[in-house]
């Protein structure tokens, strides 16, 4: 039987009643099972890069798979558009049910679908629509998960109702790597890249039956219900939400100054630092992926705590706050997580000046976010030559019509135009201290419980402060973008600045700044992104946002 009408009531004090839990669980469990879906992709790019681009060389098929990761991102807002639409004008609940079928479907077919070697160019397209599929789902996901438990809650309590619908994207990505972990474990290397990686896909078929289930028992948001049955809802919500400056300009704030820094610290405190432990600092996939997934572990709670307490001191204080704490120490905290995870290579940035000495006139902009680009110019190659080895250097100019020179600590390493070996320049990285992969000073886990020696420790809690970070900023942001905005137009206008913040200014974070890494030989530089546009935000914040948690809702 479906589950009996609540009406949200006014400031209370005591627990949460059964209904309201309800509403909470089949909210959070439908997007838990969204991100699984969505993050099972990123974390086997590399297996489905091969599976489905095989006929490209292997450098260009993990760009492809990358490329098909990244569109499921780009099109977040305009699934944002498309459902939050829906969602205002429909409903809530009819909506997000439709929202987790089409994600749900996508990624069991993902399981399903023929590789490249069996049904040819016909493998990759299916492969991207499907991708797209995706982003347009849980584009249309979250404003209705969030919007629906806002709607429910009392007053005073929002911000703790609606935190545990932030857990969703952690819990997701957490239950992403555990699968996939157990998996490898249970059939082996081998087979799990042959076949194995399907298995993560087709369990999430199991989720899906759950949460539709789940969902169908639910009722419309009272708030919502009334609104309608007063004759109240918005027959144009685009046009309300977007093409009346008094409603756009509140879009634009809650973009500029709420979820784009909002978007960028989520982003660092879990996608960029898995990234720069294993692309910059050569840690192991399965000691990276334990790492993180032990200090999401511990720090999710936090999503909680900031909601409660977003309650009761409000929205803005704790996300400017975590906004600008997070800029002004990332530099200190990824450092020290070098230092701990390897301190090989810190020790060798620390001793070694390493300088490309080329004609200016020969030296591009290594800027390759997509990585689409291909390096022919000697000055390039030698760079990007260098920045694949997590190598620390800087451009110098030379004379004009000059060839390239490589040198360590002013000494000369012949060099030659060679763009994926160069055995020179590969023994010099080597004598300098430069470890490659596999070097035993690097962190290695022998098994998940392998976290109490000094090294894996200290490595988790300096994660698990990035988690806070994003604990803060992520956790009463929910509540905030829905009382911005009025019922009649609430889950299409807080549903586009969420996915633009999100799914472009975070979601094309990782990529871009290892280009920002790339093209300037400084393994730090990347973080210049973030802490940007995290800065941009919380004096934008702090100075136009208005404090909404004493917003009621049910009157707008």
């Amino acid at each position: 039987m479906p589950m009996s009408t609540m009406v949200a009531t006014q400031a209370r004090s005591g627990g949460m009643t059964k209904d309201e839990r309800f509403v909470i669980l089949a909210s959070s469990l439908g997007t838990v099972f969204e991100w699984y879906d969505f993050y099972l992709y990123g974390s086997l790019a590399s297996i489905i890069g091969a599976q489905f681009f095989s006929a490209y060389p292997p450098a260009t098929r993990d760009i492809f798979a990358l490329l098909a990761f990244a569109a499921g991102f780009l099109v977040r807002p305009f699934g944002a558009i498309v459902f939050g639409r829906i969602g205002d004008i429909v409903g809530r609940k009819y909506t997000f049910l439709v929202t987790i079928l089409i994600m749900g479907l996508s990624t069991f077919i993902v399981g399903i679908l023929p590789n490249a070697a069996t049904i040819g160019f016909a493998a990759p397209v299916i492969l991207i629509g499907l991708r797209l599929l995706q982003g347009l789902a849980l584009g249309g996901e979250y404003g209705g998960a969030a919007t629906y438990v806002a709607e429910h809650a009392p007053m005073g309590k929002r911000g703790y109702y609606t935190s545990f619908i932030q857990t969703t994207a952690t819990m997701g990505l957490f239950l992403s790597l555990l699968v996939i972990l157990a998996t490898r474990s249970i059939i082996g290397e081998e087979d799990f890249a042959k076949w194995g990686w399907r298995v993560p896909f087709l369990v999430s078929v199991l989720l899906l039956g759950i949460s539709v289930w789940i969902r169908l028992r639910l009722n419309e948001s009272p708030v919502f219900q009334k609104m309608k049955d007063e004759g109240k809802s918005s027959k144009a919500p685009l046009t309300e939400a977007f093409a009346n400056w008094g409603n756009g300009k509140i879009v634009l704030l809650a973009l500029i100054g709420a979820t784009m820094g909002q978007g960028v610290v989520w982003y660092t405190g879990q996608f960029y630092a898995l990234f720069f432990l294993q692309s910059i600092l050569k840690v192991d996939g399965y000691t990276a992926n334990l790492l993180i997934a032990w200090s999401l572990l511990l720090g999710t709670g936090f999503f909680i705590v900031f909601g409660i307490l977003s309650d009761k001191i409000g929205r803005k204080p704790i996300i400017m706050g975590g906004c600008l704490i997070a800029a002004l120490t990332f530099f200190p905290i990824f450092k020290m997580i070098t230092t701990n995870a390897n301190p090989a290579l810190e020790k060798a940035i620390e001793a070694t000046k390493v300088e490309v000495v080329a004609d200016p006139a020969g030296c591009g902009d290594l800027f390759n976010p997509v990585g689409t680009r291909v390096f022919t110019a000697p000055c390039d190659t030698a760079r990007a030559f260098l920045a694949q080895s997590s190598v620390k250097y800087s451009t110098v100019p030379g004379p004009a019509g000059s060839g390239v020179k490589v040198t360590f600590n002013g000494k000369e390493v012949p060099y030659t135009d060679a763009k994926t070996s160069n055995p020179a320049l590969t023994a010099a990285i080597g004598e300098a201290g430069y470890p490659k992969a596999g070097n035993p000073s690097i962190v290695k886990m022998a098994h998940p419980f392998d976290i109490f020696r000094p090294q894996v420790a200290a490595i988790i809690g300096l994660l698990l402060i990035l988690v806070i970070f994003v604990t803060m900023v992520y956790g009463p942001i929910a509540a905030m973008l829905v009382e911005l905005f009025p019922t009649k137009i609430r889950y299409t206008s807080m549903s586009l600045p969420y996915h633009i913040g999100n799914g472009w200014f975070g979601g094309l974070l990782p990529a871009t700044a290892f280009a920002i890494v790339a093209s300037t030989g400084d393994i730090y530089a990347g973080l210049w992104y973030p802490i940007t546009f995290a800065v941009i935000t919380a004096v934008v914040g702090f100075l136009f946002l208005p404090e909404t948690k004493d917003v009621d809702i049910q009157a707008n």
